[in-house]
C-alpha cells in the first residue's frame, strides 16, 4: 500500500550560515558607512543587504512533496517551485552531489539541480532522458516514495 503523501521539508543550513553572515557583515558595513557619510557607498551595501535578505526569504528551505500525481519541490515560502508529473518519471536513484555541484538551482553536467544544503540528492529521469537532482537530507525515504509511484504509473498511461 502506498501511503498517501510524501512531504519533507529540509532546513537550508548552509545557505542560512552564508547568507546570514553575509547580511551581518553588510550592517556593520552600513554602520561604518553611515559614520563616514558615504552615500553611493551606503546605498550599494543597502542594495547588497537586500539582495541578501530577499534570497535568504526565497532559499532558507528546501520542501519536497510526492502524492498520486506528481514530485513538488517548494523553496522557502513557495514562490520558486517546480512539478514533475509522475508520468513523466521513469526512474530514481540516490546519489551524491560533490561540492562541485553547488546550491541552489542551477544546470550541472549532470542536470538541473535543485538544493539548500548538503550533498545528499535523488536524481530523477524523464521520459525525454533529461535528469534532474532533488537535494534531500532524506534521500533514502524520498527514493522509496518515489519508487513506489513509478512503479503504481507503470500501468497507467500518461
Amino acid at each position: 500500500m502506498i501511503p498517501e503523501r510524501y512531504d519533507h521539508t529540509q532546513p537550508g543550513t548552509l545557505t542560512r550560515v552564508v547568507l546570514g553572515g553575509a547580511a551581518g557583515l553588510d550592517f556593520i558595513a552600513l554602520a561604518y558607512l553611515a559614520v563616514r557619510f558615504d552615500r553611493v557607498g551606503f546605498l550599494v551595501v543597502c542594495a547588497l543587504l537586500l539582495v541578501f535578505l530577499v534570497c535568504l526569504l526565497l532559499f532558507h528551505s528546501l520542501t519536497v512533496t510526492v502524492d498520486d500525481e506528481a514530485l513538488e519541490i517548494r523553496f522557502g515560502p513557495g514562490l520558486i517551485r517546480k512539478k514533475f508529473p509522475l508520468g513523466e518519471l521513469v526512474s530514481c536513484e540516490v546519489v551524491r552531489n560533490s561540492w562541485l555541484h553547488g546550491w541552489g538551482i542551477h544546470r550541472t553536467w549532470h542536470g538541473w539541480v535543485y538544493n539548500v544544503s548538503g550533498f545528499d540528492a535523488v536524481e530523477i529521469v524523464l521520459k525525454n532522458g533529461r535528469k534532474d537532482r532533488i537535494g534531500t537530507d532524506a534521500p533514502q525515504e524520498l527514493a522509496a516514495a518515489l519508487k513506489e509511484r513509478i512503479r503504481a504509473w507503470g500501468g497507467r498511461k500518461s
